[in-house]
């Protein structure tokens, strides 16, 4: 009885092992920029993502790429790579996620986002800014 009584106080302790989503990973933006996607810090439920590599990460005079496009003076030095792009995406289906924002450096601009896995592997975000949207396809990395 004992036995049996540790094996299920293990099992509980351990908790319900979850795979990965379909989005979650590294993803080419295009060809210079790499993103990778995963929870949220502290909030695990949500989906966000970083600049996780750069083809060309420094400026004409080797220094990191800030984002000076940025619509606050005051966050306009942060360094592009290691910055956070995506940010707040909800699960609505697997491979499909809603409610997220997608920031631009190259554009200072933030939009409204969803994005889901494509039936070929590629990713599809889509963004808005008012009544303007724009969609994306990214890749994986080869």
């Amino acid at each position: 009885m004992r036995i049996l009584a540790a094996t299920i106080a293990a099992g509980l302790a351990c908790g319900p092992a979850f795979a990965a989503d379909a989005v979650e990973g590294d993803w080419m933006a295009n060809a210079t920029t790499k993103v990778r996607i995963a929870p949220c810090r502290g909030q695990p439920a949500r989906l966000c993502g970083t600049v996780a590599w750069l083809a060309n990460p420094n400026d004409a005079a080797g220094q990191p790429l800030r984002d000076i496009n940025n619509p606050d003076p005051a966050l306009r030095d942060r360094p592009v790579l290691g910055m956070l792009v995506i940010r707040d995406f909800q699960r609505a289906a697997d491979g499909r996620w809603e409610g997220g924002k997608i920031y631009q450096p190259r554009t200072g601009k933030t939009f409204d986002s969803k994005m889901q896995v494509n039936p070929d592997g590629t990713l599809k975000l889509e963004g808005c800014v008012a009544v303007f949207c724009q969609a994306q396809t990214w890749k994986r990395p080869s």
